[in-house]
């Protein structure tokens, strides 16, 4: 028996903790925001609070999402830090990064990366670090963010959908991974190629002409202009929200090269497939789109062979007169999914239904988010770790309802959807967090280590 002194924080007791990425019976013991040992289930502790949880509940790692669209300042009316880090609290998110666009100004300039930490700071009840952006007009600079603290920097190599934030030139790609690769950073791409765009198919309800619109070919071909790019710098890239399963030999490829590519997928991929969704939906429209039931096959197959590293929402909201306009009209319709509060459960959902474990799950959403963008104390349950913990209940049945997630706008993909998995209850540091409630005096913002 252990007998800690003076007093922890809190111990949370569970028959099934995922400690180390193996589950097993714990108590887990906190204190200073951090786990400071992890004992048998009954073990001896003193603790200030001590919880037990239920017996269809298990205790994991919160979930690092490193794709979320905040959209604040600029756009709040789309999407802000209070409802977005309430969303990503309700669904077992205790980690965001936030992306640099579309908030005006976008996050390209120091002054504007510290008017987005002003904003989010009094806001956010998880943690938040931010992205920086690659565009033409900042090419040259990109140096100062690094040293700001930016996680990286995000780039399009096809229209971003915002005025403020243009796309790259493959010319001004290499120069900016010329320039990242001097000072050790990270690109994330937006890999679609424009030039394989059919654009007028995109015209009308039909949600088949919208996907013909963006073929599986636009992100074979970005892709393999990424990996050329890779090829004659040698610095860091992340490949976004890989929809087109075609893209994955490529990347295998690389991989088998020994290029530093990583690779992430979204739940929106894994969970629908293009013959689910009717035409006139433009709730589902997203870029790249999402594809085939076949092509969703193959991606989960990436996913457990290793190609695809990880699974990050791409929460990108904005108001219904947006995602609604044009009448169902994918060529006028704002392209995006929220997702943020739901992709726990989606992703466990699909994957349960896949004979896929939920350690598997917590390694594609947690972990493995957490050592591709640098945060080595988040995305696992031990010792040292920080002590982002969710209560999950991976039996339990969730239906969706759009208007009670607590993100700005209550449209969403998933409206509708029975799905398994429930959150009852997340820390972030330590500390519960109530969706519902206030924001804390804590500084839960990051910077790159």
């Amino acid at each position: 028996m252990s007998v800690l002194q003076p007093p922890s924080t809190l111990v949370l007791r569970t028959q099934r903790a995922l400690v180390d990425g193996t589950w097993r019976p714990a108590a887990v013991v906190v204190d200073g925001g951090a786990i400071t040992a992890v004992l048998d289930a009954d073990a001896d502790v003193d603790a200030r609070t001590d919880l037990r949880l239920d017996e269809d509940a298990v205790l994991i790692p919160g979930v690092v999402d490193t794709h979320v669209h905040v959209n604040e300042p600029g756009r709040t009316e789309w999407e802000g830090f209070a409802s977005a880090t309430r969303a990503a609290a309700a669904g077992g998110v205790t980690t965001l990064v936030d992306m640099p666009l579309n908030s005006v100004p976008p996050t390209t300039t120091v002054a504007a990366l510290d008017l987005k930490r002003r904003t989010a700071a009094p806001q956010s009840v998880v943690n938040v670090g931010f992205w920086g952006g690659a565009v033409p007009e900042n090419l040259g600079d990109l140096a100062a963010l690094h040293r700001a603290g930016v996680f990286g920097f995000k780039a399009f190599l096809s229209p971003s959908g915002v005025p403020e934030f243009p796309q790259l030139s493959r010319s001004q790609l290499r120069e900016a991974l010329g320039e990242i690769g001097e000072f050790g950073g990270l690109l994330l791409v937006h890999a679609e190629d424009p030039a394989r765009f059919d654009e007028p198919a995109a015209a009308g309800t039909r949600y088949r002409g919208f996907l013909r619109s963006r073929p599986e070919d636009s992100e074979v071909s970005a892709i393999t202009d990424v990996v050329d790019a890779v090829r004659g710098t040698g610095a860091r890239v992340h490949v976004l929200h890989l929809s087109a399963a075609a893209a994955l030999p490529v990347l295998r490829a690389a991989r088998a090269e020994g290029l530093p590519i990583t690779v992430e997928t979204c739940p929106h991929y894994l969970v629908f497939d293009a013959a689910q969704i009717p035409d006139g939906a433009t709730q589902y429209k997203c870029c790249p789109p999402i594809r085939s039931s076949e092509n969703r096959d193959l991606l989960w197959e990436g996913l457990l062979d290793g190609t695809i590293d990880f699974i990050a929402s791409d929460h990108s909201p904005s108001t219904p007169e947006l995602k609604l306009a044009g009448d169902g009209d994918f060529a006028v319709a704002w392209g995006g999914i929220s997702g943020l509060q739901v992709s726990l459960p989606g992703v466990w959902t699909a994957a349960r239904s896949r004979g896929v474990d939920l350690a598997t799950v917590v390694r594609w959403m947690s972990t493995r988010p957490a050592d591709v963008v640098g945060l080595p104390r988040k995305g696992w349950i031990g010792v040292g770790a920080d002590a982002d913990l969710v209560v999950f209940a991976p039996e339990a049945d969730l239906q969706v309802r759009a208007e009670n997630l607590l993100h700005r706008n209550p449209i969403s993909a998933y409206d509708g959807m029975r799905l398994r998995g429930e959150v009852r209850g997340t820390w972030v540091g330590g500390r519960a967090v109530d969706p519902g409630g206030p924001a804390t005096d804590r500084d839960l913002l990051l910077r790159r280590p």
